[in-house]
């Protein structure tokens, strides 16, 4: 299942799903199969991983025609972040690519050894935006704006210690995000500042719940900048898989409902180009992961 977060006609952010190319809204839909269904993406989330198992059980069981007189045209309404503030700090995890932990020790100050265990930075809550918004780079801050594409994991439920052997059972899905980071703004080693800044997360278009996807480590991910590609891999060339990023983090801290686990980014990132590459005022970023979506945004300076 798509599920998205979204406005129409200027109305507050809703919940909804993607069903036969109409937008429905989740609130409405649990009205018309009498099941009480959230407004609120982390509301759902809240509800249980097996809640997706029932929602498509009521789909299949209810007439098209009384769906279909709840449903919006895509093209009708305003995507959202699907979790547009969350919960904790978004977990990011670095050099989770070998090609990448490469071009960073020829172009920025890593080592070039490959990691052991997964790096792991955050970005707060603020810097998460929608597709087809503005990235904001503040020029009194940094000359050297940078794209990475991501594929991130939701958390469904609550886990300490949890095993690789059940790490996919804690998993709600999927969406994309673009780690922007700021390469020039790293403070003695620290990322936060570097990929922490408003707008620098931007998610989306859509939450895919964990069903719709069988091999979340055989994705192809890409990104391009005004039309010419940048990156282009596959999560099957992570060094630490998702089920590796789970059990180390679970083994860290708790994980909870509506984490979210930026899985790390491929080589093509504009500090490993020759010369190096910057995002300018104006640029448009596009960044997409198989069977989930592409996200554009602006860049704004200011």
């Amino acid at each position: 299942m798509k599920l998205l977060t979204y406005t129409h006609n200027d109305q507050a952010p809703r919940l909804g799903f993607l069903w036969n190319d109409l937008v429905i809204d989740m609130e409405d839909f649990g009205d018309v199969v009498n099941f009480p269904l959230p407004d609120d993406m982390l509301d759902l989330i809240d509800m249980g991983i097996e809640v997706i198992d029932e929602i498509n059980d009521l789909l299949a069981d209810t007439p098209q025609e009384y769906i279909a007189k709840i449903g919006l045209p895509l093209s009708e309404v305003t995507l959202l972040a699907p979790i547009q503030r969350p919960r904790k700090n978004i977990i990011g995890i670095g050099l989770n690519y070998t090609e990448h932990v490469a071009e960073s020790a020829r172009t920025l100050d890593t080592t070039g050894k490959l990691p052991q265990k997964p790096i792991i930075f955050s970005k707060p809550p603020t810097t998460v935006t929608a597709t087809n918004t503005q990235i904001i780079k503040n020029t009194k801050l940094t000359a050297q704006l940078d794209w990475e594409v991501e594929l991130a994991v939701i958390i469904g439920k609550t886990g300490k210690y949890v095993p690789k052997t059940e790490a996919m059972d804690y998993v709600f899905g999927y969406t994309v995000i673009n780690d922007i980071s700021a390469r020039d703004c790293r403070r003695e080693g620290q990322w936060i500042v570097s990929k922490g800044q408003d707008t620098f997360a931007p998610m989306g278009p859509y939450l895919v719940t964990r069903d719709e996807i069988a091999d979340p480590h055989n994705l192809n991910l890409s990104l391009k900048v005004n039309g010419v590609e940048k990156q282009n891999a596959n999560t099957k060339f992570m060094l630490f898989n998702i089920t590796d990023l789970i059990e180390d983090l679970s083994t860290v801290f708790t994980i909870e409902p509506g984490d979210i686990i930026a899985t790390g980014t491929p080589s093509g990132v504009g500090a490993g180009h020759n010369p190096q590459e910057w995002l300018y005022d104006g640029d448009v970023v596009e960044a997409t992961v198989e069977k989930i979506g592409t996200i554009i945004n602006t860049v704004k300076e200011i």
